[in-house]
């Protein structure tokens, strides 16, 4: 019976998500048209502002020389204003384009992906949702992303997902452990992304918990999870190894030492199978 209920209240955990990824994706679409018209109107702020610079600067002569030099440094801090809006507008349609991809990309449509963007992505994202749902979290993330990698034949939205299960894994595992740790503790996540030959590898490490060989035996069950009710599933890595080997033709594999941290690989050939 307590089996049961465990599960009953994952099954309606899992049916409030798909509810919140319809809500996600009504609501980004409707923040990305605000977004552009503010990135459009930034940009043409700044050829405004470079109009006016070459009014000032043809009028040069006519003007006190402070009076020209404050211009032009009040011009050159409002161009830096802009450009950081710029960026993080566009950034933020970035990461709405990606959630609109994963709840509306067709199933299992590969395409010429980026990575390394993916990646980033979902890296963040997963940190910002821990910190929104565990007051005080923090960790150290160190991030290498080799230059110059090809596009992957990937099921973005499918990809996105497998490194989210992942992160939100690994963030789990060094908060809890900085709950019982000393004050000496630091929690660390060291992500990757490189080719080697004809495979992309995504390999993410923290410093938390590690696993038991008990959890390692059984990491893979369906409804298998070592966090409280209410806040795992148990279907994360079964999923997440379900897209790496089976969608993408890949592999899944990691290493853990308890009470020293779990390393994840997640390896996919650059051109994907053809299943």
């Amino acid at each position: 019976m307590s089996e049961i209920e465990q599960l009953k209240q994952q099954l309606q955990k899992q049916e409030k998500l798909a509810s919140l990824g319809m809500l996600s994706a009504g609501i980004a679409h409707e923040i990305q048209n605000p977004l552009n018209f503010v990135i459009n109107f930034s940009k043409m702020s700044v050829r405004l502002l470079d109009d006016l610079n070459d009014i000032v600067e043809a009028n040069k002569d006519k003007l006190l020389e402070n009076d020209a030099e404050d211009m032009a440094d009040i011009a050159a801090d409002l161009k830096e204003n802009i450009k950081q809006i710029i960026e993080n507008g566009e950034r933020a349609v970035s990461i709405i384009q990606g959630i609109l991809l994963v709840s509306r990309g067709k199933e299992n449509e590969r395409v010429p992906s980026d990575v390394c963007h993916i990646v980033k992505e979902y890296v963040r994202l997963s940190y910002h949702a821990m910190r929104a749902n565990h007051q005080g979290f923090n960790v150290t993330i160190r991030e290498q992303y080799e230059d110059g990698q090809p596009l992957a034949m990937v099921i973005p939205q499918d990809l996105s997902r497998a490194v989210l299960n992942v992160m939100n894994n690994a963030c789990y595992a060094v908060w809890h452990k900085a709950q019982q740790a000393t004050d000496d503790y630091s929690p660390e996540l060291d992500i990757s992304v490189k080719t080697d030959h004809e495979n992309i590898i995504i390999t993410i490490a923290d410093n938390g918990e590690g696993m038991s060989e008990e959890v390692q035996q059984r990491l893979f069950e369906d409804f298998f999870t070592t966090k409280p009710i209410g806040q795992g599933t148990g279907l994360g890595m079964n999923i997440t190894r379900d897209i790496i080997e089976n969608k993408h033709g890949g592999k899944l594999s990691f290493t853990s030492v308890e009470g020293k941290g779990t390393t994840f690989t997640l390896s996919i050939p650059v051109i994907g199978n053809e299943k």
